[in-house]
């Protein structure tokens, strides 16, 4: 069982991004653990100014909500580009396909979902122009 709460920092929770091989476009902690939560999962992205994901990725079942904190860019959802800028949230269904590209001044993001034993499809390379 979980403590009653966790405080953490999300400067302070590693960057797994050199760890996947994504630190090209993006620094990515993922907190769920060093917040030792049980249900909900939380993920702190920064996507490098003028850069793209280099691939897509969506869940079975996994519903998520993206926050937008800082800079401006686009998300790719299936067929649609989305404009964002801060404080923009999104909720994205599971079976959706979702990419981010950051505008000049980098892309921030909160990314919140339940913690669930879900299957994940990544696809390299999805968004092209």
């Amino acid at each position: 069982m979980s403590p009653p709460y966790t405080h953490t920092n999300l400067m302070d929770v590693h960057d797994a991004a050199p760890d996947l091989e994504l630190a090209e476009w993006q620094e990515s902690r993922f907190a769920t653990a060093d917040l030792d939560a049980e249900h909900a999962g939380v993920t702190h992205h920064r996507i490098k100014p003028g850069t793209r994901q280099g691939f897509a990725h969506r869940h079975e079942r996994a519903e998520e909500l993206y926050v937008v904190l800082a800079g401006s860019g686009r998300a790719k959802l299936d067929d649609d580009i989305v404009a964002l800028r801060p404080l923009d949230a999104v909720r994205i269904a599971p079976q959706v396909f979702r990419s981010w590209e950051a505008g000049p001044d980098g892309l921030e993001l909160l990314a919140f979902g339940a913690q669930e034993d879900d299957e994940t499809e990544f696809i390299p390379g999805w968004w092209t122009d």
